[in-house]
């Protein structure tokens, strides 16, 4: 467990300073100049055909402003690059360009091949990032969290929390949902690893339980991770700083899908002509190259920000200290039993413990038993000596388990024992529907 001993949560004034080092080089001009010049077709082809209904809303989401979140709009990417992806597989092309029965068709088929190997690298590079970033953030934070089982409670509830996000995905696309829809839980989900986090640093929510009984997790941390997502908190520095580049460049990207949306739906009476091609062959090149650039600069940035300032440089300080092991003597020939009663499955026992030594290393007995209501007792860790020990199990009966030491075998050694002991309820994650929407 990494050491937060004058370590205060970073600020925004302290992160302004620090991106005063990390400036972004502007983007090209060609992003806004071809920008004007994509969205100006996409409206010359709306004078063949009025917009439909999908077209209106497609319309009116390229005339909005983007989301105001560095994240939202980085998802934002994604879900227009998988739109655009979508118009560009051959089978989703208009019957008249998949059938390339003209010169001119079959130069458009060529080039549209090339804009989506453009864009699937563009989407492996960006899904990359995103995996990376949020493992370093999390692996940071368990940086801080003590190194023993509730540092591998935390985890094993985010991979229990993951999987269920990832089943509620799969579920909504097998129920025949959209990209669209797709995202949108993605995003919902995001946010609510957000309000997780917030949980956990104010200790409410799902992870009530687990702060009550994790005692030990610095303060410094639970500050960090209740206050860092606050509309006016360290990351709107960031937004402010690192925004602007990344809202044109969802635009650029929405302009993109617009085209090429109207344009397939007008293939028949207005078929886009060379220098239209030109223009949205230009657009994707600069786009795709510029929004590598800044993911590879975001990305350096995230890497080398801080998490936790010194108290000195914030010009404050807190700290708390905690040790909740409890130290007991276990007589020679003797043992000491510890008896957890448990109401609930899917409840977490576990268990820390080390010897005290001296000059001679001393081991204990150490085993984990069950009785059910009617007294029956069952193994569940076998009897083994132990110099220390980590452990914990979820269990699948509600009862009494006992955790006993056993000393009986010495004859002549008592044992000092330190140890902490937990039985955690089950985490409840609040149930969420996904349901497909329109758009």
């Amino acid at each position: 467990m990494a050491s937060t001993e004058g370590l205060v949560p970073i600020t925004r004034t302290f992160l302004a300073s620090f991106y005063d080092k990390y400036p972004f080089a502007p983007l090209s001009d060609d992003v806004s100049r071809l920008s004007s010049q994509i969205r100006s077709i996409a409206n010359d082809l709306l004078t063949y055909l009025p917009p439909s209904q999908g077209d209106s809303i497609l319309i009116q989401e390229a005339d909005s402003e983007p989301p105001h979140k560095i994240d939202e709009n980085l998802w934002k990417n994604r879900e227009h690059i998988e739109e655009i992806l979508f118009l560009l597989e051959r089978s989703h092309w208009p019957s008249a360009l998949q059938q390339q029965s003209t010169p001119d068709d079959a130069e458009l088929a060529k080039v549209f091949g090339q804009l989506k190997h453009k864009f699937q690298n563009i989407l492996k590079i960006l899904e990359s990032f995103q995996a990376k970033n949020s493992e370093r953030v999390f692996n940071t934070v368990m940086t801080y969290m003590p190194q023993d089982f509730r540092g591998t409670l935390i985890r094993q509830q985010r991979d229990r929390s993951e999987r269920n996000k990832l089943a509620e995905v799969e579920a909504l696309v097998n129920s025949g949902g959209s990209i669209h829809d797709r995202y949108a839980l993605l995003w919902k989900q995001q946010m609510e690893r957000r309000r997780q986090l917030a949980q956990l640093g104010s200790a409410t929510g799902v992870y009530k339980t687990l702060v009550k009984y994790l005692v030990g997790v610095p303060q410094v941390l639970l500050d960090f991770i209740r206050q860092i997502n606050d509309d006016d908190g360290p990351m709107e520095e960031q937004r402010q700083r690192y925004g602007p580049p990344l809202y044109s460049l969802t635009s650029m990207v929405l302009f993109i899908r617009l085209l090429l949306f109207l344009a397939w739906g007008r293939f028949e009476v207005g078929k886009l002509n060379k220098q239209q091609v030109a223009v949205l062959e230009q657009g994707v090149n600069v786009y795709t190259i510029e929004f590598e650039r800044f993911l590879r600069f975001i990305s350096e940035v995230f890497a080398n920000s801080p998490f936790f300032i010194s108290a000195e440089v914030a010009g404050a300080i807190e700290a708390r200290k905690n040790d909740d092991f409890k130290e007991i003597t276990v007589p020679a020939g003797k043992t000491f039993e510890v008896s957890l009663s448990v109401d609930m499955i899917n409840s977490y026992i576990a268990w820390d413990f080390s010897l005290v030594q001296g000059k001679v290393n001393l081991d204990i007995g150490f085993s984990v038993e069950y009785a059910d209501p009617s007294g029956v007792k069952t193994l569940i860790l076998p009897y083994k000596r132990y110099e220390s020990d980590q452990g914990n199990f979820c269990t699948i009966m509600a009862g009494s388990y006992k955790l006993i030491w056993d000393n009986s075998y010495s004859t002549f050694f008592k044992k000092v024992i330190r140890y902490k002991v937990d039985c955690i309820p089950p985490v409840v994650e609040p149930v969420t529907s996904a349901t497909p929407t329109e758009g």
